[in-house]
């Protein structure tokens, strides 16, 4: 399988991207500097300098044609309202229309739970990124591709645990970066789950056992 991960060196991203290659699996996708595109490289990687909040869709379909999949992982991760806006909303149309030209028909993005940390009042910031996912999720929903919408709960720098809560409706709680990131590589492996919006927290049930749980039944 080929995979494009946008997202490539982040904490979701990367660690699914190493998933992949352990699978055998040729990994590529977008950095923004020419380090990280180095040690990528190096590592089996096909990395291309690139900025997502820059980039025309005609420019990322070049990069993505050939593709299987497309996995989204990127985000602002707190930057301000500019950057939420130009990478977790804007950078999601450039990656749908570049789907779109190139012929990728799979897209798995990372999302948000609606309700996170609603109880927190954490303010206009928050507010203005909650909004931008849901955004995101709803072009998505109406690009015609074969997509997914994974909405995890807290992430954690923790050892995964293997095991997870999956299916349209969790309770907000918390979630290994590993774990989502193992999700993920499932969910490609699954073409069977299609056209979903799935929320992920922590769980018992293991990882394979839970994405087939979301397969619908014929």
């Amino acid at each position: 399988m080929k995979v494009f991960v946008i997202g490539l060196t982040g904490g979701v991203g990367s660690l699914a991207a190493r998933s992949l290659q352990e699978r055998g699996d040729s990994v590529s996708g977008l950095v923004r500097r020419a380090g990280q595109r180095d040690e990528l490289v190096a590592a089996g990687v096909d990395a291309t300098l690139g900025d997502l909040t820059t980039i025309t869709p005609a420019e990322l379909a070049g990069l993505v044609r050939g593709a299987d999949a497309i996995l989204f992982t990127a985000g602002a991760g707190g930057a301000g309202a500019e950057a939420t806006s130009a990478i977790d909303g804007a950078g999601v149309d450039t990656a749908i229309e570049a789907a779109q030209i190139a012929g990728v028909r799979r897209f798995l993005l990372v999302s948000v739970f609606p309700e996170a940390w609603r109880e927190r009042n954490l303010g206009p910031g928050f507010d203005h990124y909650i909004a931008v996912k849901k955004g995101a999720d709803v072009a998505l929903t109406r690009s015609g591709l074969d997509w997914v919408v994974l909405r995890p709960a807290v992430l954690l720098d923790e050892p995964g645990r293997g095991t997870v809560a999956l299916g349209q409706a969790q309770i907000h709680t918390e979630v290994t970066r590993r774990d989502v990131a193992d999700t993920l590589v499932a969910l490609l492996y699954e073409p069977r789950v299609n056209r979903q919006i799935l929320e992920l927290a922590r769980g018992g049930t293991p990882i394979d056992e839970a994405v087939a749980g979301v397969v619908p039944a014929r």
